[in-house]
């Protein structure tokens, strides 16, 4: 089914809004919800004028579930009720979690809860949620499959390994309940438009873009943290997705998910890691910038290299990424360049 409502939370955040244009080109009709916490209605905003579409778009926090069950029961009455919910919305910075665990568990775990409350008293069963390869941990092989034992090594990875685990005691307590749980690794780049984009509030917590921000002044230097690691280079290796193929895997999981019931867990990744040099190396390539590099102790928790076996994926929901790195180095450029300060400059010019 593509012509179906969806509720997505978090759909005015990085991933949601990149989801949010290839929902639309699925012809899937997205409904956000959303505090803006991490997002920001002027992404909403630019997606509709990429799209030439409307875009429903409600601020409200997933905790409440007075709201979002009068926002599915609104919908029903309109005669055009909600089909399917994305679940993207909840805390995501690893250190953070580690500083302020009751800040990550009270968002994500019980902002879960309250939403699973709220689609049961509207009879909405079907659900699609934002997980992560943090669930995993440390490797005890390569590439990860989705059998690779459970064993998050922070409270981030927990809060997201407690909603799994939460959904599928759901799907086996009520048959006609269907989860998909999408697993992703590093998801960097933006839309080729250059109109919407990853744009954090304050100094970022992900690698790339750190790397565009210094990249236009706004940062002196990237911090590598750790050199000495048992990789070619001694840096990191991530599996890096870029975001619009992260946003097509929403959309088939979204398809997958209307005509099954029960729980799933599957990978979203290209199978291949890059390190942290690799990475900084081929944004140079792209940008013809140079990235001043510092070196910096290890940071606590630091997996040394993580990859997706995306094989599942590929089978189940006829998935597989089609960037690559230099393409979601470029798109990310592209994006920073033409939006030095995020959303809360002018649009640059289509």
């Amino acid at each position: 089914m593509t012509d179906m409502r969806v509720l997505v939370t978090g759909g005015a955040g990085y991933i949601g809004a990149h989801t949010l244009v290839a929902m639309l080109a699925a012809g899937q009709r997205p409904l956000v919800l959303d505090n803006f916490s991490n997002g920001s209605p002027e992404a909403v905003r630019r997606v509709e004028r990429l799209c030439s579409a409307s875009i429903p778009l409600v601020e409200g926090d997933i905790r409440q579930t007075g709201l979002v069950q009068a926002l599915l029961a609104r919908e029903a009455r309109r005669g055009d009720p909600v089909r399917a919910v994305l679940h993207l919305a909840g805390c995501k910075a690893v250190g953070e979690s580690v500083a302020d665990p009751l800040k990550y568990y009270d968002n994500n775990v019980s902002g879960s809860v309250a939403l699973l409350r709220a689609m049961r008293e509207e009879g909405v069963t079907r659900l699609v949620f934002s997980s992560s390869a943090t669930v995993y941990g440390e490797p005890r092989a390569l590439p990860f499959t989705e059998a690779h034992p459970l064993a998050p090594a922070n409270p981030y990875g927990r809060s997201k390994l407690m909603v799994e685990q939460m959904l599928r005691d759901l799907c086996a307590a009520e048959p006609a309940f269907g989860a998909v749980t999408l697993r992703y690794f590093n998801p960097i780049g933006a839309h080729p438009s250059g109109q919407i984009g990853e744009s954090p509030r304050d100094v970022p917590n992900n690698l790339f873009p750190y790397i565009t921000q210094v990249a236009v002044g706004r940062q002196p230097f990237l911090n590598v943290f750790g050199d000495d690691y048992a990789t070619e280079d001694g840096t990191g290796v991530r599996d890096y997705l870029h975001v619009m193929d992260l946003a097509q895997g929403h959309v088939q999981a979204l398809a997958y998910a209307a005509d099954h019931a029960g729980f799933v867990a599957v990978n979203l990744g290209t199978g291949q890691g890059t390190s942290v040099l690799e990475l900084v190396r081929a944004f140079e390539r792209v940008s013809q910038r140079r990235i001043p590099l510092r070196k910096a102790p290890r940071r606590a928790g630091d997996i040394e290299r993580m990859w997706a076996d995306p094989a599942l994926a590929a089978s189940l929901l006829g998935w597989r990424s089609t960037r690559g790195v230099e393409a979601m180095c470029a798109d990310g450029w592209r994006w920073q360049q033409g939006n030095p300060h995020g959303y809360e400059g002018e649009p640059p010019a289509p």
